[in-house]
């Protein structure tokens, strides 16, 4: 018989059991009851089988609990799109919005936002509003 990955030997299956009824985090407290189990004795297919995944996401959870502890089994907000703008146009924009109300722009939102955009093009070299606009 082949031994799974050891869980670490600073919880047991009580610990676990306490820190998934006091989260929040629904998909956690799964992973924690799961593993619990493993704690108790049981096989790693019964954890499979009260966690609802396969034996490899099991064998995941453990080895995220092992380098993280319990906080390892929250899922991370993903990174997201890159963003259009880079870091120095994203100050000139920055910049421009804080030194104030443009009058002009007050009149009239969208052509003041397309004065805002113009001018801001203009100082940093960015591309145009139609030319930014036809790339989405």
């Amino acid at each position: 018989m082949i031994l799974g990955i050891p869980l670490r030997d600073d919880f047991d299956g009580f610990a676990l059991r306490v820190l998934a009824k006091s989260t929040k985090d629904a998909a956690q407290a799964r992973r924690l009851l799961a593993l619990a189990e493993i704690y108790d004795g049981h096989s790693r297919s019964d954890a499979a089988r009260i966690g609802g995944v396969t034996l490899q996401i099991v064998r995941d959870w453990v080895v995220r609990f092992n380098a993280s502890g319990p906080s390892g089994l929250i899922n991370g907000k993903a990174p997201g799109n890159q963003g259009k703008l880079s870091d120095v146009h994203r100050q000139a924009l920055a910049k421009i919005v804080e030194s104030g109300p443009i009058q002009r722009c007050m009149a009239l939102f969208a052509g003041g936002a397309r004065i805002l955009f113009n001018g801001f093009s203009s100082s940093t070299g960015y591309p145009s509003m139609k030319r930014l606009l036809a790339a989405n």
